[in-house]
């Protein structure tokens, strides 16, 4: 059963998000359990430390033990002080109300701190993928999920570029998953493309996550958001797949804008939370299907000075390229992980690569703290960022200029791509 609400007009009121969260709990065995939430970053938008105290005031007394796991992904680890500023707490609080809590970063590059739970086949992977991909993956996970008996999911659900959605399984794979697994489905996702998979519930990408959580024996529930700024569109918990289920389809009235015609150009402001271009990536994402062919899309991020801090050496060698342009050369790059190809292919967008010659759909410009020699070197566009006044970009839609504030989470579509 799943214990929720949502609507797209009006927020939720913390007292009816704690409502729902004690609702959901009452029928749960969590007498004696260890606990295990897994949570997100900062680079989502979510009302992270109302969850944290709620869900620690309502299961601290009946559980041994509640802890939390940051679901980093590939994403650098957060410190001390950050988790306590994300999540809400002053010091006072932690070494008092909350001393007994535990909070760890997820470490996917440190084979120590993960455990194989299982493989998937290239058989299996060739049918779930729809014969796009088919290789061996083995299954790795952080090893505190094999220390708890009941896992918790907490977080929101927004369209995303290589799943489909986010939310739900998706903070298990890749949130706290291994190197290969990430790596393989994120290509996947590249394959399909970001303007065909994003805001798309049902995907090959999201099967195979699927697929790779049921090798975890654990009880888990999903306490899945539909977080927009003015706050919480709608909750959701139970059953990971039917919560996330309804927040996708909650998600797809929420942060799907249609608009009537494509732009020439388009100015996407990142917001803060988006540290490195790996991050601020996002705002390509969810503006690419509305840039007019031959137009250009500018990341606006004068606090991003670095390409990704962790894997920024990498895509200095490999640069940023549209599909075909690593698919018709996949030798020169074999070793290169598949999802940092993908995020190279995502940022660039559509375009073709024939003899020799690349042709990307649009221009992708950073105006960034990016050296203009950095970003030339990694085939993308530089504008000096102080060379732009965003009120110099409002009301100009009708001159095929349009501006877009806080992007990175609102997909924008066609109208004329509707389904």
């Amino acid at each position: 059963m799943i214990i929720g609400k949502g609507h797209k007009e009006g927020v939720l009121p913390d007292t009816e998000v704690q409502d729902l969260c004690r609702r959901a709990l009452e029928g749960l065995d969590l007498g004696g359990k260890r606990i295990l939430a897994l949570i997100p970053d900062s680079t989502r938008t979510a009302p992270v430390g109302l969850m944290f105290r709620t869900l620690v005031g309502l299961v601290s007394r009946r559980a041994a033990k509640i802890d939390f796991l940051i679901a980093l992904g590939t994403h650098l680890p957060m410190s001390q002080e950050k988790i306590l500023a994300h999540l809400g707490l002053t010091a006072a609080e932690r070494r008092t109300k909350y001393a007994t809590v535990d909070f760890f970063n997820h470490a996917w590059d440190d084979p120590k701190s993960l455990v194989v739970v299982g493989a998937l086949s290239a058989d299996q992977m060739g049918a779930l993928s729809e014969g796009r991909y088919a290789l061996q993956v083995p299954v790795e996970v952080n090893r505190r999920l094999l220390h708890c008996d009941h896992l918790f999911i907490v977080g929101p659900t927004f369209p995303h570029e290589v799943a489909g959605f986010s939310g739900g399984h998706k903070y298990i794979f890749p949130g706290v998953a291994g190197p290969d697994i990430i790596h393989f489905f994120h290509w996947l996702g590249a394959l399909v493309t970001n303007w065909k998979i994003n805001g798309v519930k049902d995907t090959v990408v999201r099967r195979v996550i699927d697929r790779a959580v049921e090798f975890i024996k654990i009880p888990i529930t999903n306490f899945d958001m539909v977080v927009a700024r003015e706050g919480v569109k709608g909750l959701f918990v139970g059953d990971a797949r039917r919560a996330f289920s309804a927040a996708a389809d909650l998600s797809a009235q929420v942060h799907i804008r249609y608009v009537d015609r494509p732009y020439r150009r388009v100015l996407g402001i990142a917001p803060l939370m988006y540290d490195d271009l790996w991050t601020a990536g996002k705002v390509m994402y969810k503006l690419e299907p509305i840039v007019e062919d031959g137009g250009e899309l500018i990341i606006y991020a004068p606090h991003v000075t670095e390409v990704s801090y962790a894997h920024g050496k990498v895509l200095d060698c490999i640069g940023y390229h549209c599909l075909d342009y690593f698919r018709e050369q996949m030798d020169k790059f074999a070793g290169v992980p598949g999802g940092i190809m993908a995020h190279s292919t995502h940022v660039k967008g559509l375009g073709t690569y024939c003899n020799g010659i690349e042709k990307p759909r649009i221009q992708v410009t950073l105006a960034t703290g990016i050296p203009e020699e950095r970003c030339r070197r990694i085939n993308l566009g530089y504008l000096d960022p102080r060379s732009i006044r965003a009120a110099d970009w409002i009301g100009r839609e009708k001159q095929g200029v349009l501006l877009v504030d806080h992007a990175g989470e609102v997909l924008h579509r066609l109208k004329s791509d509707r389904t």
